[in-house]
């Protein structure tokens, strides 16, 4: 018996009932031989850290746009930190942290640069809209061709509020995408002065605690429980409902803030630009973007935006709309 074959042993001895068995997946659209080491969801997990889309996730916006200082998060950051919740409640409630893991890791690689500024730009010049759910799908089935088992593209493209994903692994990911940003956004706006926090709601305060770290203990702590007690993976109804208060107190005094809004409109104006440069001048593009357009010319400019950097997107723009100085 193979190390893959005794973990899968263990997964069937130790896991509860409803977790999502290595063993039992679903497979790949293209047959791969098994690793005699790793077990399915272990290879998706090791695909997508040593991915590109993975690596630039270091440079990409979270919340606060092109940080100069060294402690606001990045769209990298981000992604661990969903990664390390997620396992934490996957682990207590039995389910598969492989599997639990991969989706987190996964889940945000089609996010554009400006965090989702650049995706909100991106939408409004698409023709059939741009979601970064659905790019990060098409980053690993497509782009970077990671060939990962359905369990996780699943969970990858459902790990929206509005969508449902297939295995309780991904439901995890999906709440706990949520634990993470709402409380490491107010971190990182009370560092930029945007917050103090006794600004936050007073239910917030008094069910989830008085700093992230209390905040995130208790929502982990209330996942975990309740999704013990009733059979189901999700909050208890009060702390959901204390949650979408906090998310709303969120979008109104962070992510609509006057100042970030000013910014948004620079960003919508440099991505439109450079959109519309590259529909005009495709043979400015990379080959490789260049080779896509007998799929739609748009979505292969959206592959070509969406995969960059915020400083690399700054930088193209800076070349391709001011003026270099003549050397003479």
């Amino acid at each position: 018996m193979s190390l893959r074959e005794k973990r899968e042993e263990i997964e069937f001895q130790t896991l509860s009932p409803i977790a999502t068995k290595s063993a039992e997946t679903r497979g790949r659209k293209v047959f791969c031989e098994k690793c005699d080491i790793r077990t399915e969801f272990q290879k998706d997990r090791d695909r997508i850290t040593h991915c590109k889309a993975f690596r630039r996730l270091m440079h990409k916006t979270q919340v606060f746009i092109s940080p100069e200082r060294d402690h606001y998060r990045t769209r990298l950051t981000h992604t661990l930190e969903v990664a390390q919740i997620s396992r934490t409640a996957a682990r207590a409630l039995g389910l598969n942290e492989d599997l639990t893991e991969a989706i987190a890791l996964g889940h945000d690689l089609g996010h554009t640069p400006f965090g989702h500024t650049g995706e909100d730009a991106l939408n409004g010049l698409i023709p059939d809209g741009f979601r970064h759910n659905e790019q990060s799908v098409r980053v690993v089935e497509t782009l970077e061709n990671l060939n990962l088992t359905h369990e996780v593209i699943d969970g990858i493209m459902n790990h929206r509020t509005v969508c449902n994903p297939s295995t309780p692994e991904g439901r995890v990911v999906q709440l706990c995408d949520k634990i993470a940003y709402m409380n490491h956004d107010v971190d990182d706006a009370i560092r930029a002065k945007l917050l103090e926090e006794h600004d936050l709601p007073s239910t917030v305060s008094e069910m989830f605690g008085t700093s992230p770290a209390a905040r995130i203990d208790f929502l982990v702590r209330n996942l975990v429980e309740h999704s013990l007690e009733c059979d189901e993976i999700n909050l208890s109804p009060n702390a959901a409902v204390v949650l979408r208060e906090f998310r709303k107190f969120m979008f109104e005094r962070v992510y609509a803030n006057q100042l970030h809004s000013r910014e948004r409109s620079k960003i919508k104006t440099m991505l439109r630009l450079m959109y519309e440069h590259y529909l005009q001048n495709s043979q400015k593009l990379p080959s490789e973007i260049q080779a896509r357009f007998e799929e739609t010319p748009e979505s292969a400019i959206a592959d070509h935006i969406a995969g960059m950097t915020d400083r690399f997107a700054q930088k193209r723009f800076m070349e391709i709309f001011t003026p270099s100085a003549w050397e003479v």
